[in-house]
């Protein structure tokens, strides 16, 4: 089906303006600024007092798929991304088995193809074994390499020197790196085992931004810095939590030109560590979410361009693994990908970021940092992912179903000042008011590399 979109408020690459956007088959075939444009045999959509923004890109979620659908799966969250506004993700290898073989990586697009309503790719993971594996990927249909310089995923840890080195020395696209001290963080979790044993601290949520501290993730991020400075690797440092690590990036140049380049998630940016007293295991996630100095220090980065890209981090889990038990039993990461616009719409609200600047950060960005074929841009000739928004309507999280398979999220109840009315992917409309249009599967992502 063929679409006219009338009257949209159009945000792309910096600017705001009024135009019709014509779809067909699939792909942007005009854009008419001021509106006016005539087409036959088209569905209308009248989008008067709406945003028209480029599909979110978000490169960086854990959708459970295979091995641990209790909690989500490809359909369940990318039912939830698309209500959200996110028309393309990238999903990370932690599933069961672990997604570190090429053959593996293919069995995951084959079941994306019949379940997803967004678009997809996957990440090979980095072990300290499997770099045959890595360096034999088709750069061309492949997002990246997942690297864990860090505890948060087990056996996926890379901690062999030699085999780190020769990865960021030979790696033939991107790598996107977790970084955490695994020795840090192994020292302070068995501190605070015996603290609570002591009966000296509560075994609760607050100790988490101490257990997986700042000084964690800045001496990791330090070390991935210096290796992809020292061997010219593409560095991706993912879901940046504290002010120290910002030091180790540049914003003095195009992101075209950049070899070493940063992400933080939602969750950095609007909740601080105060937010445990309130929330408790619902936030807990890794890295730990950090002081309001980190926060207003990451928001800062935003502007100014050493934060590259905004990715969720969506990682869902049950309820009872959230919380039931205590800290150490409690498991690290909760759903968002469904509110992640919703709640940068606040951001921008609150004076941190123009709406333009944040479609640069979510949709430009990515596209541009992943090289992705003709996404993440309102721009003829490009594939038609497009989400019209209601910035006039004031709503709550909660007030809708939640669609991750999970069923829950950490901001039930916060007001927000968007909502996503209309998610097209590759010129289908599969999301309106509501009400999904499932006739349709998202595409693998393409690579200009």
């Amino acid at each position: 089906m063929n679409y006219l979109i009338q009257n949209a408020s159009v945000v792309n690459e910096g600017e705001v303006f009024v135009a019709d956007v014509l779809v067909e088959d699939g792909m942007i075939a005009q854009i008419a600024r001021g509106g006016g444009l005539r087409a036959e045999n088209v569905t209308t959509v009248d989008a008067k007092g709406k945003y028209l923004i480029p599909g979110i890109i978000d490169e960086h979620v854990h959708f459970r798929d295979p091995g641990l659908t209790q909690k989500a799966d490809i359909y369940t969250e990318s039912r939830a991304a698309v209500a959200g506004g996110v028309t393309s993700f990238m999903d990370m290898p932690n599933t069961v088995p672990q997604t570190v073989t090429r053959e593996l990586l293919e069995q995951k697009f084959a079941m994306a193809s019949e379940k997803s309503l967004a678009n997809y790719s996957f990440y090979i993971g980095a072990t300290n074994d499997n770099l045959q594996e890595v360096l034999g990927i088709d750069i061309s249909q492949v997002c990246g390499i997942k690297l864990f310089m860090g505890s948060s995923t087990g056996n996926m840890l890379v901690d062999d020197d030699s085999a780190l080195e020769t990865l960021f020395r030979e790696a033939p696209c991107l790598i996107a790196a977790h970084c955490e001290d695994e020795g840090m963080v192994k020292r302070e979790t068995e501190r605070y085992r015996a603290l609570v044993t002591a009966g000296q601290v509560a075994p609760d949520a607050t100790i988490h931004p101490y257990v997986r501290s700042a000084e964690a993730c800045y001496r990791s991020s330090a070390r991935a810095v210096a290796l992809a400075e020292k061997t010219g690797a593409h560095l991706h440092v993912l879901h940046i939590s504290t002010a120290a690590e910002l030091d180790l990036f540049r914003s003095d140049l195009p992101l075209e030109q950049k070899k070493i380049t940063a992400e933080t998630c939602p969750h950095y940016l609007t909740l601080d560590s105060r937010d445990y007293e309130k929330l408790g295991f619902a936030i807990k996630c890794n890295p730990a979410i950090k002081s309001p100095e980190d926060r207003s220090a990451l928001l800062e980065a935003l502007r100014s361009g050493v934060i590259d890209t905004i990715g969720t981090d969506h990682a869902p889990h049950l309820r009872d693994e959230k919380f039931t038990g205590d800290y150490f039993t409690s498991k690290s990461g909760f759903p968002s990908i469904q509110h992640s616009l919703e709640l940068m719409s606040n951001v921008c609200s609150e004076g941190w970021l123009t709406l333009p600047e944040l479609v640069r950060l979510m949709c430009h960005n990515p596209a541009t940092l992943y090289r992705l074929d003709r996404r993440g841009f309102i721009r003829k000739g490009y594939h038609a992912d497009l989400v019209l928004v209601d910035m006039d309507r004031v709503s709550r999280v909660g007030d809708v179903t939640e669609y991750s398979k999970c069923a829950w999220t950490p901001y039930e109840g916060v007001s927000v000042g968007a909502v996503v009315t209309h998610t097209f992917v590759g010129g289908n409309l599969v999301y309106e008011n509501g009400v999904f249009h499932e006739q349709t599967r998202g595409e693998r992502l393409q690579f200009g590399r």
